[in-house]
């Protein structure tokens, strides 16, 4: 019998949470291709994964697949999706507008993964009034403010290191606690939720699969 549990009651395993994100893209492109069904075979196929590794992910969700049918892949990708929290549109900020919050800002589709961008900031008087992905940057001395009316809950941090700290501590005052995070600081703080993105070591594990040609994600 079908049984999809609760999933806000589901206590993942971490190394079954880093999987999630990789679930999620490869099932909306078989989503999106017209795909009705999948088997944990034809799904580890394409994640480069193992059939019996994908059920062990799945069944932490329930008993929903049923044999020799497969997962029906608009159910499974929802239930994934679910606990990605991606449907939910949480305020985020960009703080640092310049090529880096600009690259960001601009070609990231924030909404397509559960965030929705609500304004841009920097100190920079250089920068302060232009536009990024048709916000004004506004300057960071007023975030407060902005903050209060807001409340936007995550930030994406893309200013210099030497400056990550200060400005980390400000939006915690805000109430901000979560953030990605490309400073290059390493932020561990208490009570926050972080991604740090170091894009330097995914260049290098490129760099070292080049050299061994064994590695791949």
């Amino acid at each position: 019998m079908k049984s999809i549990k609760n999933i806000k009651n589901v206590k993942l395993p971490a190394p079954v949470i880093k999987r999630l994100p990789k679930y999620y893209r490869f099932l909306t492109e078989v989503y999106n291709s017209g795909t009705k069904r999948i088997s944990s075979r034809k799904l580890a196929e394409l994640m480069g994964n193992t059939s019996s590794q994908i059920r062990q992910d799945i069944n932490w969700f329930g008993n929903f697949g049923e044999k020799g049918h497969g997962y029906l892949v608009s159910e499974l990708r929802e239930i994934i999706s679910g606990a990605l929290g991606v449907n939910n549109a949480k305020k985020i900020v960009i703080v640092g507008a310049g090529n880096l919050g600009k690259a960001v800002g601009s070609h990231v589709d924030f909404r397509s993964w559960g965030f929705r961008v609500t304004g841009v900031f920097d100190k920079d008087p250089s920068v302060i009034g232009s536009k990024i992905a048709g916000f004004e940057v506004r300057d960071i001395a007023g975030i407060a403010g902005f903050c209060e009316d807001n409340r936007p809950v995550a930030a994406v941090l893309c200013v210099p290191r030497t400056a990550a700290e200060e400005t980390v501590k400000l939006l915690m005052n805000c109430g901000v606690k979560a953030f990605w995070n490309f400073s290059y600081y390493n932020l561990k703080e208490e009570g926050i939720t972080v991604q740090n993105v170091r894009l330097a070591d995914s260049l290098m594990l490129l760099s070292h699969g080049i050299e061994t040609e064994k590695y791949s994600d």
